[in-house]
């Protein structure tokens, strides 16, 4: 009996034992299925998007060969050029011919290895890096975008063309972190080689900031990569030192010249990027600046959305590469890795809220661009104006300026209007009003109207304000020209001409095959006709040469007045034409009626401001400058500034009596007292002026370098006034280029005719002093004599 029961228990017991691994193995199923179940649903919003990207991803490599050469292309070749033509190397020389050599290999009907839309940016960096790099002030438009690219993928070692310094903004703060140790040096520097060669051996990046047209031989083997292999390690030679070569090591190398030209030693073995600000990249960022003065409300709202948005892009992009991460290490069976599945589903509910957020931010970005553009001619006119300024230089060299005077100028055009003041704008308000009734779109539509004639005025106050800058350091020679440049391409970019028009009165175009004169041969010029027959060419101007011919006297009598610009046309002509069609018609018949006629169209067009200059006010000047910016006077016969500087100075308690002002006139052994006192006088504050700096030629750049040091923490009252006789030719340099970019010009120049000198004589006399006079009415009559 006892076996039997012994013999039943052991059955019981490995019944029991069978039970239990069954229900464990149901649990196991169970709880395999549920993890299943959940690894599905937090992958399942991905496996449509991995499935396409598989898809994409191996008809990408089938065109990998192509597009690789493309972007080898791209970032070989580009770096220098503007846009444009980048485009049309990409689109006209580079695609073509690929196309063609590939055509040869593969036959008319093969594959070839190319995309039939490549794009270099495909390859060469993604939407997380972009977003990255905007994080870090780096402008964001196109252009800016490649040049990002091409910096962090080049083999050689990048040089930044980069007059209006965005691209050394964008590198410091990208390279600012710790491990990198980001060391900025100049040529010259005395601890350069040292910086060099520790950032060579550890492994930093350094940066050779506002270089010239040259480089020191020294740095000829770092910038070759001439290194030298011995084992496993490689050296380099700088000097008469041998430094390890750490594969992380990094060079970046800057000039501020807007355009230099480098041996072509120099562009074979670095990597030329033109960060020269383009206008539509420029026109964005205006606007950014215009909103922020103007409404900053939503200024702030907006740029942390955009700031928001980076991030999330950025923070995307290291989830999914996390996903894949994990499920590329998981060993085993994932479906019963807990740890894996409850990260996923962490990883999916935060995608999830990003996602969400992203939209919710897209839509109020949406709304806050509807009024932001409202501002966009604003901005438009604004960048006009910085690239005009930006051409200047092909009259003369001393007419060049930086991105940060124009905004300088920008802002205080804007604010010589005053502030616009609007009620702060909500982040829970944006979308608001979505369903306003009748009155509601009625205080909109006032509102348009309000903010169309706030931005015209902010147009004409930049406007001037740009102006006076650049007319204040013209040459007389040089004003009624720029002018007229402002006033064309202000009315070509507002649509109000026709460029073509504009060819007319710039070119003076003649006609190959005029014809026989007529009657006007008695008294026209030949010389003339065929301009009258090319202007025929204008649709307003069909049928004048007949015109002419047939009311031959009365043309003859035109022809012949004195002024006449003044004088009415013959005929429907002056009913017909327009003011500028005058300027053209005047142009091809009476050449020297032109420049007084010029001026009276600029005075209707643009204002009298534009065309009658008051006499120059060196308070006014001054009241611009700051203890950052030096001020620039032009040396002319017969003018001199020391008398400017020096009584201004006194009515501020500023004279040489109390040691606070000091005139120095350059010469040889001058340079150790004047960089003397220019130290004291940032330190202590005081006024130094520099005269005859064009002696000087080869010293000035080290003044330059001086002013920028001691510009970091400079008294608030110190000045620095330079004065220079402009070089004999106006295409040589005898001044450094990032000195006359920072500078207030002046160039103030003997009056040349009666009324110039009478303008200027009675500007000595306030309003006061003639008031007080005993005989005011015999003083005023000094006017007409």
């Amino acid at each position: 009996l006892e076996e039997r029961l012994a013999k039943l228990t052991k059955e019981l017991d490995e019944a029991n034992a069978s039970k239990k691994e069954a229900m464990e193995s149901v649990a196991r199923g169970e709880s395999k299925l549920n993890l299943a179940q959940r690894l599905t649903n937090a992958l399942s919003s991905e496996n449509k998007r991995w499935a396409e990207n598989v898809v994409s991803l191996r008809e990408d490599a089938k065109m990998l060969t192509g597009d690789v050469l493309i972007a080898s292309a791209f970032i070989s070749y580009v770096g220098p050029f503007t846009k444009p033509f980048r485009t049309q190397l990409m689109d006209e020389v580079f695609q073509p011919f690929l196309q063609t050599e590939f055509q040869k290999i593969t036959g008319e009907d093969g594959l070839m290895p190319m995309s039939a839309d490549t794009s270099p940016m495909k390859i060469l960096t993604s939407p997380a890096e972009i977003a990255k790099w905007n994080a870090d002030f780096l402008p964001a438009d196109a252009v800016s975008a490649e040049n990002g690219s091409i910096v962090c993928n080049t083999s050689r070692w990048p040089l930044l063309i980069d007059p209006q310094l965005q691209g050394i903004r964008w590198l410091k703060q990208k390279e600012s972190s710790p491990d990198r140790n980001l060391q900025i040096v100049r040529l010259g520097q005395k601890d350069l080689i040292r910086k060099l060669e520790i950032a060579l051996e550890q492994g930093h990046s350094i940066l050779i900031e506002n270089l010239g047209e040259t480089l020191e031989a020294v740095l000829n083997p770092v910038i070759q990569r001439a290194t030298i292999k011995r084992g496993s390690r490689y050296f380099i030679k700088v000097g008469d030192k041998e430094c390890d070569f750490h594969p992380d090591f990094r060079l970046y190398l800057h000039t501020k010249l807007s355009n230099p030209h480098y041996p072509p030693e120099i562009q074979a073995e670095t990597t030329l990027i033109n960060f020269t600000v383009t206008m539509m990249g420029l026109e964005d960022q205006l606007l950014n600046l215009v909103v922020e003065k103007e409404r900053p409300d939503l200024a702030a709202l907006s740029e942390d959305l955009v700031q928001q948005q980076n991030g999330f892009t950025i923070k995307m992009q290291e989830l999914e590469d996390n996903i894949l991460s994990k499920l590329a290490s998981a060993e085993g069976d994932i479906t019963e890795d807990v740890a894996l599945i409850e990260g996923l589903e962490e990883t999916k509910k935060i995608s999830d809220d990003i996602e969400r957020q992203s939209t919710l931010a897209k839509k109020t970005q949406a709304d806050i661009l509807v009024t932001s553009e409202k501002y966009r001619s604003v901005a438009n006119r604004s960048s006009l104006l910085f690239f005009l300024m930006n051409d200047l230089v092909k009259i003369h060299t001393y007419y060049i300026y930086s991105l940060a005077a124009f905004q300088q100028v920008f802002f205080r055009g804007m604010s010589s209007l005053g502030s616009n003041e609007k009620e702060p704008v909500k982040e829970n308000m944006i979308n608001e009003g979505e369903n306003d009734d009748e009155q509601n779109g009625t205080d909109v539509k006032e509102n348009s109207v309000e903010l169309s004639e706030r931005c015209s005025f902010l147009r004409e106050s930049i406007t001037l304000a740009v102006f006076n800058y650049i007319r204040r350091g013209l040459f007389e020679v040089d004003k009624l020209t720029v002018v007229a440049m402002l006033t064309f391409k202000i009315m070509v970019n507002d649509g109000k001409m026709d460029a073509h028009e504009l060819d007319f009165l710039v070119q003076s175009k003649i006609s190959n095959d005029p014809g026989n004169m007529g009657p006007l041969h008695e008294w026209l010029p030949e010389s003339i006709w065929p301009k009258i027959k090319a202007l025929e060419n204008l649709p307003r101007f069909k049928g004048l040469g007949d015109s002419m011919q047939s009311d031959s006297d009365d043309w003859n009598a035109w022809f012949d007045i004195e002024k006449a610009e003044t004088a009415a046309l013959p005929g429907d002509y002056e009913k017909k034409f327009t003011p500028f069609e005058k300027l053209i018609l005047l142009r091809a018949m009476r050449p020297d009626r032109l420049m007084n006629s010029l001026r009276m169209f600029i005075g209707d067009v643009m204002g009298k401001d534009y065309v009658m200059q008051k006499p120059f006010n060196m308070k006014s000047a001054y009241e611009e400058t700051s203890n950052k910016t030096p001020t620039f006077f032009v040396l002319f016969a017969g003018v001199d500034p020391t008398p400017w500087v020096e009584n201004l100075g006194r009515g501020l308690g500023i004279s040489s009596e109390n040691k606070r002002f000091v005139n120095i006139s350059m010469g040889q052994g001058q340079e150790a007292p004047a960089e003397a006192i220019v130290r004291k006088f940032a330190k202590e504050g005081g006024w130094v002026m520099l005269q005859n700096c064009h002696l000087m030629s080869s010293w000035v750049p080290q003044l330059e370098r001086l002013l920028e040091i001691v510009a970091e923490d400079a008294h608030e009252d110190f000045r620095c006034f330079i004065s220079a006789e402009p070089p004999p030719i106006a295409s040589w340099r005898n001044m450094p280029e990032s000195l006359m970019q920072s500078c207030i010009k002046v160039a103030n120049e003997a009056p040349a005719d009666i009324q110039s000198n009478l303008i200027r004589a009675w500007d000595n006399f306030s309003e006061e002093s003639i008031s007080s006079c005993n005989k005011p009415t015999e003083l005023k009559a000094c006017l007409f004599s």
